[in-house]
């Protein structure tokens, strides 16, 4: 490297230095870019041009000495940038220090995960233990387990969601029972919530995605008494002492006999009203008297066990818990919706 162009790269990098310093606005910064590292005119384009008639073997050398003050000026034009930056934005007209501070939206827990939990609640002291699963199932699980075979319009492309042939979303939170049988022996006493998925249109009281809750009780000696104690017992506690339930003749495949269970309207108290259509009552969950195909699929023995199932619509109970008239405002991502359940969580 020749003492000439050391000489030059050095008196550059320090005026560079006190041109950088020395600006106080962006536009100071700019002209001095440009002076000093501007790709047409700049004194660094200058002195790289003076490589050229150095000798090959000194020219490496006098490259990387140039690049270092290339990166040296950078550095420090980038860093005097910033500051600018920080200084426009604290002399901003508008940041008016004296207005009083917004208040934090502290958020609220869902009105269907409150029901969730409460529900989840009540059955724990009634011994029920809070149980999970899979929310991709085989049509095993989800169907054929449960005494449904797959030529039933419920395993139809209409009604679920298919991933791959032989998997799908599940419909129903069923799976989880015949699940829990598989992995443990009687007496089992679990609720089972979760999300599930049918071709449902979204309308205001269907939703293809939605929560559902499920609970199963199996043990030797269990009967039908059991299933309407337990589940009149569950309906005091929920929707309070005043609360009447029904049973009324249904059909369930994994269930028999089955019955779907009524409550009295909280609403109303029974008199009757448009929440309940005039008939004082609600209905609530299906049940019924698990079906003994059911617990040959899992291994159980249908002479020796007896049991229970049931099934709720959380987000049905909150709607008529919080007076909520469309179920699409329950996937509403509006703040203003959730801020009316802070106190309620």
């Amino acid at each position: 490297m020749t003492a000439n162009l050391d000489t030059d790269l050095a008196a550059l990098e320090e005026e560079g230095r006190l041109a950088i310093a020395a600006a106080s606005t962006a536009h100071e910064l700019e002209a001095a870019r440009i002076r000093l590292l501007g790709r047409k005119e700049g004194r660094l384009t200058a002195i790289m041009r003076g490589l050229g008639s150095l000798d090959p073997a000194e020219r490496p050398a006098a490259g990387a000495r140039a690049n270092r003050v290339k990166e040296a000026l950078s550095g420090l034009l980038d860093a005097k940038q910033e500051e600018l930056e920080r200084g426009q934005r604290g002399s901003a007209p508008d940041a008016d220090l004296t207005l009083p501070g917004r208040a934090v939206w502290r958020g609220a827990r869902h009105p269907v995960t409150l029901v969730i939990s409460e529900i989840c609640d009540v059955l724990g002291t009634l011994g029920f233990t809070r149980a999970r699963g899979p929310e991709a199932e085989t049509d095993w699980y989800n169907f054929t387990a449960l005494n449904t075979p797959l030529d039933h319009p419920a395993a139809d492309m209409h009604d679920t969601f298919y991933l791959a042939p032989g998997v799908l979303l599940r419909s129903h939170t069923s799976p989880v029972q015949v699940r829990t049988m598989q992995e443990y022996a009687p007496p089992i006493r679990i609720v089972a919530p979760g999300m599930c998925y049918r071709r449902d249109p979204f309308d205001a009281s269907h939703a293809p995605a939605f929560e559902q809750l499920e609970g199963l009780a199996v043990d030797e000696g269990i009967t039908f008494v059991d299933l309407k104690a337990t589940l009149s017992e569950f309906a005091r506690r929920l929707f309070g002492e005043r609360a009447r339930v029904r049973f009324r003749p249904s059909f369930f495949p994994f269930t028999e006999p089955s019955a779907e269970v009524d409550v009295s309207c909280m609403i109303c108290g029974g008199g009757g009203c448009s929440a309940c259509k005039g008939t004082g009552w609600i209905e609530i969950m299906g049940a019924g008297m698990v079906h003994p195909a059911v617990f040959e699929h899992v291994g159980y023995d249908p002479e020796r066990y007896t049991g229970f199932a049931f099934g709720m619509g959380p987000a049905r109970i909150a709607m008529l818990r919080y007076g909520i008239p469309d179920i699409r405002l329950l996937y509403d991502t509006d703040v203003r919706f959730l801020e009316q359940f802070t106190g309620a969580a």
